[in-house]
């Protein structure tokens, strides 16, 4: 049976809140080389008004395998919730929710429901990793924000 597990953290930026949202939900091809992951492709479907599928291939030492995303876009709430339609975390869903903390400052609020069907450590153990992974991914993401942005 699969195990699923719930992390949170936050993100702050030193960009405004809208500046923000806008700048992490204009998907790019080359989005995973700012995250420092080389070898990703990223296809970008837009399926609908405020919808899209995001299909990312990605080679490890076994072979390619690929990861599908819906993305559900809520810009006037400055949230957006990505659900993973295939690959090894199927059915996942991460919401994220930017805030206001000043003229030029926001935080990001993100929470995550990782599905895990390999099982190979506990789910306590299993959630602090992920955190820490994923805020550590969002802290580069922050950077090259910033970096773009010219703040």
């Amino acid at each position: 049976m699969p195990v699923s597990v719930r992390y949170h953290f936050t993100q702050d930026f030193s960009v405004s809140a809208k500046k923000a949202f806008t700048w992490c939900t204009s998907y790019d091809p080359q989005d995973y080389s700012l995250m420092g992951e080389e070898g990703v492709e990223r296809q970008i479907t837009h399926v609908a008004e405020g919808t899209i599928v995001l299909k990312d291939i990605f080679c490890s030492p076994t072979g390619k395998f690929e990861k599908q995303k819906l993305v559900q876009l809520y810009p006037n709430d400055l949230t957006w919730v990505s659900t993973h339609l295939t690959g090894p975390n199927k059915y996942s869903q991460f919401l994220y929710h930017i805030s206001s903390k000043g003229k030029d400052t926001s935080v990001l609020d993100f929470t995550g429901l990782h599905i895990d069907y390999a099982q190979k450590e506990d789910a306590q153990s299993l959630g602090h990793r992920l955190c820490h992974e994923d805020a550590n991914a969002w802290k580069l993401l922050a950077k090259a924000m910033t970096e773009e942005l010219g703040k």
